[in-house]
């Protein structure tokens, strides 16, 4: 299966202003691929940029996409360690971009198996039931976002965090407050503490029953996960502070968290995100799928992951609940309430209407 050439589109989707302790998010800063083969079959792909956390952009993505379009052309696609490590030597880092293209081979190959990528993953069906997410804003303001999740059915709430630890901790009682004791919790401070901050905050809302949080410091202050792990009330998940599994390996080794998040943003794809699964399965450290502002092309990629590995065992699949103004993609998964449905479609089973791409920023290589 021989690569011809890749389609690159400026993804743009206006979305609601979504803010977290590192900026504020105005629309999906997207990149959509598309790679064509010899047997006419082409595999889709999609990444979101989040300059605020891995230092790419959507114009960074576009023009690295028109280096790994290049290096490609006439290669084999069912190669995917091979192809993958062809743009590890090209360039550093830019994982976010990457992704797209692993996840372009991923979606060829269960097409030419004729499969959905869950099961030649060697996935079964399961549920799938997200968390919904809360922005920062006022304390009142956050409890009342949280009391109109829970009448609309939300049963597991993420508080994006991350100011100062007193007004965290007062956003946190607000929500417990407000949705009463049944509804699980989980808190993202999303690097915004440091080390007394973050010690600060978890054992004050440690009477508010917090599932865990996310990355609650500087990925500089990787060396004090383990002390905070040992001395806060609150179970600690890495984030931002695990790309690959190197990362993992050292963090888990540390005795440094309790969970890992995983992202194809940081990851770079499925292929990563493998290693990343196989060193926690080895640790027993269970792992969420997340995902950054990404369309429902890359949740639906998530989807099937998150179906082919135990390991992971919490959901933050949102991303297309948080106030995207339009819908292009055809296909792919769906939301049942909170709960996501995957096609059973050969390979990732989605797509990006024409007519709309035809309004994006483009190039063929």
């Amino acid at each position: 299966m021989t690569i011809l050439h890749t389609e690159i589109y400026k993804l743009s989707i206006p979305t609601e202003p979504f803010k977290i302790a590192t900026g504020t998010m105005h629309f999906l800063q997207n990149t959509f691929i598309r790679v064509y083969t010899d047997t006419g079959m082409y595999g889709v792909g999609e990444c979101s940029a989040f300059p605020m956390i891995v230092g790419e952009t959507q114009t960074t993505c576009f023009e690295m996409a028109k280096e790994f379009a290049a290096i490609w052309k006439g290669k084999d696609a069912t190669d995917i360690p091979a192809r993958m490590q062809e743009l590890h030597a090209f360039t550093a880092f830019n994982a976010t971009i990457k992704s797209a293209f692993d996840m372009a081979l991923y979606d060829l190959k269960a097409k030419a198996a004729n499969q959905p990528l869950y099961r030649l993953l060697g996935g079964q069906p399961k549920l799938l039931e997200t968390d919904l997410t809360i922005g920062i804003d006022t304390p009142a303001k956050m409890a009342e976002k949280a009391i109109q999740f829970k009448k609309d059915g939300v049963r597991i709430i993420k508080i994006k965090l991350g100011v100062t630890p007193e007004e965290d901790i007062e956003r946190v009682e607000k929500i417990r407050q407000a949705v009463g004791p049944e509804l699980t919790l989980r808190v993202d401070a999303n690097q915004g503490w440091d080390f007394n901050g973050a010690l600060k905050a978890l054992n004050g809302m440690a009477h508010s029953n917090v599932q865990f949080c996310e990355q609650p410091m500087r990925t500089w202050y990787n060396d004090l996960l383990p002390k905070l792990r040992q001395q806060a009330a609150v179970k600690i998940m890495a984030d931002e502070s695990v790309f690959n599994h190197h990362d993992a390996r050292q963090l888990i080794n540390a005795g440094a968290c309790d969970y890992i998040n995983i992202k194809f943003a940081k990851s770079g794809g499925f292929l990563e995100a493998t290693e990343i699964i196989d060193i926690c399965e080895q640790k027993n450290i269970p792992c969420m799928m997340g995902g950054m502002l990404e369309s429902r092309v890359a949740l639906t990629a998530f989807a099937h992951f998150a179906l082919a590995h135990d390991t992971i065992q919490f959901y933050d699949m949102d991303t297309c609940l948080l106030g995207q103004k339009m819908d292009p993609v055809k296909g792919g998964v769906r939301y049942n309430g909170y709960f996501l449905e995957v096609p059973d479609t050969p390979g990732l089973g989605v797509d990006v209407d024409q007519d709309f791409l035809d309004t994006c920023e483009s190039c063929t290589v």
